[in-house]
């Protein structure tokens, strides 16, 4: 097993156009990391609140995944990001993740958006709820999506299923207090989990921004402000076992 994991989060937004998001992978995609994260829908943006996406949906291995895949293998990492993905429902496709690269694991967001005045799930199917999780460089990377972080339960089985890192690519949408908790659900998870958790997040105005990464015990290793940022963190496998050595909650479960 690898002793450190070298993560490198791209704060980017994706825009309306397929191709250009596309085109923008090899820019990030480059030597020096093990796991490359970015945004939720970065292979085309939502749009207007209740846009149909299905026009934009692809076959995972279509367009955006297969270059996903190609940029990844060149650089020699694997790299996690988000699409829209055809499901037997034409007018609703899957938001989903995909690992491609050195790792590779598709993942289907199971907790639609239906909160805060909006309903995803009127465009948007939901995934089969298990957990996934993806090898990477020797560690075991847990996938969930943006709303997907509001639920504990989640995060738990990810952990359970051998996860040391949790990743959480979001379009988390601003509001009141939305940052803080972008911010705090972060650390919730990293910290109840003793766990790392690397969130990427699409940047302001029409977003949140404020990606990081945390530590297992709720330390931030990386972050970014609000606008578009890149920036790099080292989680190192000592740090997680010593954490769970002095504060063994995942063992002294009793439910």
């Amino acid at each position: 097993m690898g002793d450190q994991l070298r993560v490198r989060v791209h704060q980017w937004a994706s825009g309306l156009d397929p191709a250009a998001n596309r085109a923008r992978l090899a820019q990030g995609v480059t030597p020096g990391a093990d796991l490359v994260v970015l945004p939720e829908a970065f292979a085309r943006d939502f749009g207007e609140a209740g846009s149909d996406v299905s026009e934009f949906a692809e076959p995972v291995d279509g367009p955006f995944a297969s270059e996903l895949a190609r940029v990844s293998y060149d650089a020699s990492c694997t790299t996690v990001a988000g699409m829209f993905e055809v499901s037997e429902d034409p007018a609703r496709p899957h938001n989903t993740l995909v690992a491609a690269g050195t790792g590779s694991a598709t993942y289907r967001k199971i907790h639609l958006y239906d909160s805060f005045g909006y309903r995803e799930s009127d465009r948007i199917s939901g995934g089969a709820t298990e957990p996934v999780v993806v090898e990477v460089a020797g560690w075991r990377v847990g996938l969930m999506t943006c709303y997907d972080l509001r639920f504990p339960e989640l995060a738990r089985s990810l952990v359970d299923a051998g996860a040391e890192v949790i990743v959480v690519p979001a379009a988390w949408l601003p509001g009141p207090r939305k940052v803080e908790h972008w911010r705090t659900l972060l650390a919730a998870r990293a910290i109840e989990n003793t766990c790392f958790v690397v969130g990427a997040a699409q940047p302001e105005p029409r977003y949140c921004g404020h990606s990081a990464v945390i530590g297992p015990m709720g330390e931030v290793l990386g972050e970014a402000a609000g606008g578009e940022a890149t920036f790099e963190a080292v989680l190192d496998r000592d740090d997680l076992l010593a954490t769970r050595r002095t504060n063994p909650s995942l063992a002294n479960r009793r439910l």
